[in-house]
């Protein structure tokens, strides 16, 4: 991709916007930065380009800023608008973050994984795998680290984990493989309906032909659909059912295709889903060009056991008068919150749910809460929704802090219950994120812990 004399306008100067103008400008474009917030709401990284030539606009997005431009790069967390609606229709290019830098990765094979839920544990597994199989891996994406911050480094495969916001405009991006995990109803306040958010998790699917591999979960005929898009050979995974191309047999999680295996019992992360996850994983490292070995210690089987999982997501954070505490406060859907709910070994739970409202229907979480719900605490800007979609179906009460919830909880809770955090919502009315709404509910456990002592 040659950028050099281009005038681009990268839109939203968050960490993928920081990177994106400064890989444009590395390659020779003049690059003009703009974001909505005002400029003393920027970060010293945003504000740092100024220095190596980067003109920043703040404040907002006027017309005039797409005057004699050649080429626009959103981030993901940017809504569209009118004003980009109209460079677009005038037939002007507009991609994201990830569409920039992996044309410039050209000839490395990318593995997608993409889902409403289960996204990171997925990826971070499959980075593992490849990593145990001798290669030279980067991870990033929406998991962590931009795509563009590593462009001129060199990489046997590249593990992204992809949202929908990041498939909206990847008109080139190309997968060797792509797993879409599962769609359940998510950031409906962004999509104008559930079929758009759907089509945007499948995007990725459109370039891929018969040398690619598209994972999905058996039997889903959302995702089969979406998968169909594109030319890519289809493996299923299941935790349950006997027709997946992966899944675990005879203590084993097998790969019927390409014969990889490892045993189930050295899987660490607890939950049905995340069964899922590692076949799925392992659906997605069959793709790529890996040694097979099906020994009780093969390099698949050192890696799957060395996975301990993800912060936030249905970690143990203490235990109570026999009842287990646990955080899963990355939990920021209906889906993920019944997932984890429902994936729990004890019989009953209090679930602590609320927050930031997504807009999405709550009858599938209180479905969960009516075969494994003891009590439901709420808290947040959501509390109202799910409390009228809730009341007659649980006992339910209202906190207006998570010490408050984990008190409450904790009431209601008895001897082999579980206390599970897993919101269903986004945090941002009460949190700073879901890794601060987390630590506050660990923290809270704590104190609970050092009082009894």
């Amino acid at each position: 991709m040659d950028l050099a004399g281009q005038k681009v306008l990268t839109i939203g100067l968050g960490r993928s916007g920081v990177a994106a103008a400064r890989l444009c400008l590395e390659k020779g474009a003049r690059v003009t930065a703009t974001d909505a917030a005002p400029r003393e709401r920027l970060s010293k990284e945003a504000i740092a380009l100024e220095a190596a030539g980067v003109t920043l606009a703040t404040g907002g997005h006027p017309t005039s800023l797409f005057d004699g431009i050649d080429l626009v790069v959103i981030s993901p967390g940017v809504p569209s608008f009118p004003a980009l609606e109209a460079f677009e229709k005038a037939g002007g290019e507009v991609i994201g973050e990830l569409e920039l830098a992996a044309r410039f990765f050209a000839g490395t094979p990318i593995a997608l994984i993409g889902g409403t839920n289960g996204k990171s544990t997925t990826t971070a597994l499959v980075h593992a795998m490849l990593e145990a199989a001798g290669k030279k891996v980067f991870i990033g994406g929406n998991f962590g680290t931009p795509l563009a911050e590593v462009v001129g480094q060199s990489f046997d495969a590249i593990v992204l984990e992809i949202s929908s916001f990041q498939a909206e405009r990847v008109p080139t991006l190309h997968a060797r493989a792509h797993a879409l995990l599962n769609i359940t109803d998510d950031h409906l306040d962004r999509y104008p309906s559930f079929e758009a958010y759907a089509d945007a998790k499948g995007n990725p699917f459109v370039n891929m032909g018969p040398a690619d591999t598209a994972v999905i979960p058996h039997g889903d005929a959302l995702c089969a659909k979406q998968a169909a898009r594109g030319g890519a050979r289809v493996v299923t995974f299941s935790a349950t059912d006997e027709a997946a191309t992966v899944r675990p047999v005879g203590g084993s999680i097998v790969h019927r295709d390409a014969r990889h295996s490892f045993p189930l019992d050295a899987l660490q992360i607890a939950g049905k889903h995340n069964v899922e996850n590692a076949c799925a994983a392992l659906g997605v490292v069959a793709a790529f060009d890996v040694p097979f070995d099906d020994s009780a210690d093969s390099w698949l089987s050192r890696a799957v056991r060395a996975f301990r999982g993800l912060g936030h997501r249905t970690v143990l954070v203490g235990v109570i008068d026999g009842v287990r505490y646990y955080d899963d406060s990355k939990g920021t859907n209906v889906g993920a919150s019944v997932a984890a709910l429902r994936g729990l070994t004890e019989d009953k739970a209090v679930l602590i749910a609320g927050g930031k409202d997504k807009l999405g229907a709550y009858e599938p979480l209180v479905e969960a809460l009516r075969q494994k719900g003891r009590a439901l605490v709420l808290i947040g800007e959501a509390a109202d929704r799910i409390e009228a979609a809730a009341r007659g179906s649980i006992a339910i009460a209202r906190a207006s802090s998570m010490v408050e919830a984990v008190r409450v909880a904790r009431r209601f809770a008895k001897p082999g219950d579980a206390v599970l955090l897993s919101p269903a919502c986004s945090s941002f009315d009460m949190f700073r994120d879901y890794k601060d709404r987390g630590d506050q509910f660990a923290q809270a456990v704590q104190s609970m812990l050092e009082v009894r002592s």
